[in-house]
């Protein structure tokens, strides 16, 4: 891996530790267990912390990420990275699999860091295979 692309690695790793910051926001919400950092088409970073509640209704990382980059006026995004409660990197869960695939005809090809030490990334293309969305995006092809 060539060394500035360590350095947006590093980049995002520092964002999403940054705010991650467990919490308890009421007797109902806990926050900031896990943490993520995306990167978006524009070089811009936007950082997201996990919201749970006692009733299910909260809201995971990842999506609280995307959440603050659409509400910015973006939406490709080029890198994600999750961070864990324990430190360890995480994979997006198949609803947050699911959002991501649905932002951009091209959001199979996020890279996602697997492991920090080594940068070993994962495409999202690679964690849904077999996607049923691409036709809506007109694409006659689905190994897009």
């Amino acid at each position: 891996m060539k060394k500035y692309e360590t350095e947006i690695w590093e980049g995002l790793l520092s964002a999403a530790g940054a705010v991650q910051n467990k919490r308890e926001v009421s007797p109902f919400i806990e926050a900031g267990g896990v943490a993520a950092a995306i990167l978006t088409e524009t070089g811009n970073i936007y950082v997201g912390v996990c919201i749970d509640t006692s009733c299910t209704l909260g809201m995971c990382a990842e999506r609280n990420a995307i959440a603050n980059m659409i509400t910015n006026g973006e939406s490709k995004i080029k890198k994600l990275v999750a961070v864990m409660s324990s430190g360890a990197l995480g994979m997006p869960c198949g609803a947050c699999r699911e959002f991501l695939m649905q932002l951009d005809r091209d959001s199979g090809e996020i890279e996602i860091l697997k492991d920090a030490e080594t940068y070993e990334v994962v495409t999202l293309r690679s964690l849904v295979p077999d996607w049923w969305g691409y036709e809506r995006f007109g694409d006659e092809d689905s190994n897009v």
